[in-house]
């Protein structure tokens, strides 16, 4: 009986020490039946925060997500309605990036809070356009017209340059244009009113109640709040405008691969196009 029993033991032993060689087999084998082995691939995903305002340039972004997608960039885009909280956010470390401002502006900001901060890119122009619910044309203003600008000091050197261009005013000799002030004005033959009170995400709202008889609006709020700059504005700012919005980063940051790719797709001719054909010329794309 004993015989048995010890045979049986042995057996069964043999047994159990084949099933343990054929699960490790297994295990080697990527747990596949027929013993080939599979190779399993995890490919990492970066994450990219990215504030900016609604119109256009959350729009652009959205388009390019399933773009940067394909390239391992999961893209969150987080929407500001003002000028001065994404780039708290940036420095702060809330965002990755910024997509909201022109170089002139950027600059600005960089001077005034110390923000360590740095151009990663050009990708459009927004011309500014001249608004009035009572007059047809910039030659139509009355003496002494009212007209109501961003009290964003940046964007007053481009409003003035425009309204130079038009001939409505002069301003001083060998001054920078970009920089330029309402005190740089040398010669006024209407002797407008300029009047900087309020911040330039109110000004759709200021032109729509029929305040002032002229309204400088920003176009990514004109487009916003449903205007559109080509055909209500009564002057615009040419496509040659040196206010392009760029992606802004924290300085050092311009150098990672994935700000460089979000950089790539958003001047890819894809996004180009969309730009052209989204907004019909109010939003001018740049290559570099």
């Amino acid at each position: 009986m004993k015989k048995w029993l010890t045979i049986f033991a042995s057996f069964a032993l043999i047994l159990f020490l084949a099933a343990c060689g054929s699960t490790n087999n297994d295990a080697e084998d990527g747990g596949n039946a027929d013993g080939e082995g599979a190779e399993t691939e995890t490919e990492e995903t970066t994450t990219l925060v990215v504030g900016a305002s609604n119109v256009p340039h959350a729009e652009i972004l959205e388009k390019a997500k399933p773009i940067l997608a394909e390239e391992g960039i999961e893209l969150q885009i987080e929407t500001f309605q003002d000028y001065v909280l994404p780039n708290q956010a940036l420095a702060g470390g809330d965002l990755d990036a910024n997509y909201f401002q022109h170089i002139p502006y950027l600059n600005a900001q960089i001077e005034e809070h110390g923000y360590d901060f740095v151009n990663a890119g050009g990708i459009h122009i927004e011309p500014i356009g001249v608004y009035s619910k009572k007059y047809d044309s910039l030659d139509a203003l009355p003496d002494e017209a009212h007209i109501i600008i961003s009290s964003s000091v940046p964007d007053h050197g481009r409003i003035l340059s425009l309204l130079e261009k038009e001939g409505l005013i002069t301003l001083k000799e060998g001054i920078e244009k970009t920089a330029a002030t309402i005190d740089d004005i040398v010669d006024n033959p209407k002797n407008l009113q300029f009047d900087t009170e309020y911040e330039a995400s109110l000004l759709p709202q200021i032109y729509n109640n029929d305040e002032g008889d002229a309204v400088l609006i920003n176009s990514n709020y004109a487009i916003d709040a449903g205007l559109n700059p080509l055909e209500d504005s009564i002057a615009i700012e040419e496509s040659d405008s040196p206010y392009v919005n760029v992606i802004a980063v924290r300085s050092g940051d311009e150098n990672k691969e994935a700000i460089k790719k979000l950089v790539e797709v958003l001047r890819s001719e894809e996004i180009q196009n969309f730009i052209l054909e989204q907004y019909e010329g109010a939003v001018v794309p740049v290559s570099e």
